[in-house]
């Protein structure tokens, strides 16, 4: 269940409440029973671990061409580049 963010209009209290997809936001303080909205805060998100580009894709084996490459263009953010 995805974590939601309030704040209280009338004393400023904030507060975290873990709630359903399809649960009703919150609508009173718990602290002073005020009104509270709902705040857009940054996502708990994060990449952890080696990932398929390290246990896969880029290691070992031959590196496969880049057809940008070849036709004389640039491959400068291009991880194929790096293995060439």
């Amino acid at each position: 269940m995805p974590m939601y963010e309030y704040e209280c209009q009338a004393c400023g209290y904030n507060f975290e409440a873990r709630q359903k997809f399809s649960d009703a936001p919150l609508t009173i303080c718990p602290e002073c029973q005020g009104e509270v909205r709902k705040l857009i805060s940054q996502a708990g998100f994060a990449l952890k671990g080696g990932g398929w580009y390290q246990q896969s894709y880029g290691s070992g084996g031959a590196a496969p061409s880049c057809a940008a490459k070849s036709e004389g263009g640039g491959c400068a953010g291009c991880p194929k580049a790096a293995q060439d």
